[in-house]
C-alpha cells in the first residue's frame, strides 16, 4: 500500500511539472504572438501614414493648378501672328499662382514649342479683369495673359502651324495649351479654338 501511495504521489508530482512546463509554453506563445501583432501593426500604420503624406504631396502639386477660361485669341498682320491672348482662373482648391512677369524669383514661366522651335522663357504681360490688381491669380479671379510674339524673337507662326505653349508656375502642375492655326491668317483677329 506504502508503494501504491508513494507511485501515485510521484505521478501528482509529475503532473504538477507538466502542468507548469504546459503553462510556461502558452505564456510563451501568447508573449510571441503579441510581439508579431506589435510589429504587424506597427508596420500597418507606418506604411498608412506614409501613404497619406504621399497623397497630401499629390495633392500639393496638383493644387496651384491654373485651367484656361475661354478660347484662345490671336491677332495676325496678314502673314503671321503677333499677339495671342488667353484667360486664366485657379482650379477649383488651387493655391495662388503668381503671375507678375517682372519677377525674377517664384514667378510663372511660359515655355513655346513648335515642330522646329523651342523658346524656354516668352515674354507676356497680365491684364487683370476680375480681382485685384496684384499679378497674383487667387480664388475668383480672372487675368487676361497676353503674348507678344514680336518681343520673343524666333517665334514665327503662320498658316497652318501647330505650337504648344506651357505654363509652368512655381508650384503645382502647368497648363498645357497646344492650337493650330488656320489655313488663312488674313484676318486681324482669330479665334484658335
Amino acid at each position: 500500500m506504502k508503494l501504491v501511495q508513494r507511485l501515485i504521489q510521484r505521478v501528482r508530482n509529475e503532473q504538477g511539472i507538466t502542468g507548469l512546463e504546459t503553462a510556461i509554453v502558452l505564456i510563451a506563445f501568447v508573449v510571441v504572438a503579441a510581439v508579431f501583432a506589435f510589429v504587424v501593426l506597427s508596420t500597418g500604420l507606418f506604411s498608412s501614414e506614409r501613404s497619406k503624406e504621399t497623397v497630401y504631396a499629390g495633392l500639393a502639386k496638383t493644387r496651384g493648378t491654373m485651367e484656361l477660361t475661354g478660347g484662345v485669341l490671336a491677332t495676325s498682320n496678314g502673314t503671321q501672328l503677333t499677339r495671342l491672348t488667353f484667360d486664366v482662373t485657379l482650379a477649383a482648391g488651387g493655391d495662388s499662382v503668381n503671375l507678375d512677369p517682372a519677377t525674377t524669383s517664384n514667378r510663372t514661366v511660359i515655355t513655346y514649342i513648335d515642330s522646329g522651335f523651342t523658346l524656354s522663357s516668352v515674354v507676356y504681360t497680365t491684364t487683370t479683369i476680375t480681382g485685384n490688381a496684384d499679378k497674383l491669380l487667387e480664388q475668383g479671379e480672372l487675368l487676361e495673359i497676353n503674348v507678344d510674339l514680336t518681343q520673343n524673337a524666333g517665334m514665327a507662326i503662320g498658316a497652318n502651324k501647330t505650337f504648344t505653349l506651357e505654363i509652368k508656375p512655381p508650384a503645382g502642375s502647368y497648363m498645357v495649351i497646344q492650337r493650330t492655326t488656320p489655313a488663312s491668317v488674313a484676318r486681324t483677329i482669330i479665334d484658335l479654338n
